[in-house]
């Protein structure tokens, strides 16, 4: 059984714990999540079933969009709604549209990020969240990420008790805080403030409005027609150019073999085919000009 899985992930579950409930519902080990999220997110979360787990590092690192709340007023140690709250001010009126706009200008592009505290980066072998729960704080490593777009929707700036909110969304790169982005530009605005709720609506090619609820599929493991809310891989690489192989070719491919560079690809990567079936990822040979080799084996199906 091979294939992509677009799961809805719903709150309350670690991606590890969606990951084991899909092993017992198509009954194989063979499962993997395409990128973290946290238990009080939802939205979509890729599965790699069978031999897509080979390419799971590729969806992984593909940029991911969400939709999120900002809330001034209060910071929290885990900079969402789950924490302590570390930091708070009355705010009393909601900033100008404009001025929320200069601010989005401002996270756009390249940005700077310190991980948050209560996160998985590892420092010294040890990953941050448990220096937190020990109460210890840390230097945390700086990173950069890129924010391909950033939005805020006008209508959705509300005035609660003693805080202010407004809904964003974002279309970021692999290894972005969207926790630290809003609590970020909080800051920006004057304000602690922390992300109170957060969605992901799509990451790489898969969309929320196509993802799989746990209820369908558990409905759909009674009939035995799990299997149909399977994408094919090659769902999950749409955008690498693909070369459709003969038999002998597609044979030296599965031997891991080094070829002369196809004509029809302009490309550095793409997809080598047989019959419809993705049998591996090639790329530029670091050392032969002109010749590609295997950079991800995928093997045949069965």
């Amino acid at each position: 059984m091979d294939g992509i899985l677009p799961l809805y992930k719903p709150k309350g579950l670690t991606s590890h714990d969606c990951v084991m409930k899909i092993r017992k519902i198509f009954q194989t080990k063979k499962v993997g999540h395409t990128g973290t999220l946290d238990p009080e997110v939802d939205g979509v979360l890729p599965i790699c079933i069978g031999r897509a787990t080979k390419i799971s590092e590729y969806l992984t690192a593909k940029p991911k969009t969400y939709k999120g709340t900002v809330t001034l007023g209060a910071a929290t140690d885990t900079e969402d709604a789950t924490g302590n709250i570390i930091e708070q001010i009355s705010v009393s009126k909601a900033p100008a549209i404009a001025d929320i706009e200069t601010v989005i200008k401002q996270f756009t592009g390249t940005i700077t990020q310190v991980p948050p505290m209560y996160s998985a980066v590892k420092v010294k072998g040890k990953k941050l969240y448990e220096y937190a729960r020990e109460g210890v704080e840390i230097e945390r490593p700086k990173r950069e990420v890129t924010i391909y777009d950033l939005s805020f929707h006008h209508q959705s700036v509300r005035s609660e008790e003693k805080t202010v909110s407004f809904d964003f969304t974002v279309t970021c790169s692999k290894g972005t805080y969207v926790r630290t982005l809003a609590v970020d530009m909080g800051r920006a605005l004057g304000y602690p403030a922390h992300m109170s709720a957060l969605t992901r609506t799509a990451s790489g090619n898969f969309t929320i409005e196509e993802c799989v609820t746990f209820e369908e599929l558990e409905q759909a493991k009674k009939d035995g027609s799990q299997e149909e809310h399977l994408l094919p891989i090659s769902t999950g690489l749409k955008d690498y150019e693909k070369v459709e192989v003969d038999r002998e070719i597609a044979e030296k491919v599965l031997n891991g073999g080094v070829f002369e560079r196809f004509s029809t690809v302009s490309s550095s990567s793409f997809l080598i085919s047989y019959q419809g079936e993705i049998l591996a990822i090639y790329t530029d040979h670091p050392k032969k000009r002109g010749m590609v080799k295997p950079e991800t084996m995928l093997g045949k199906r069965g």
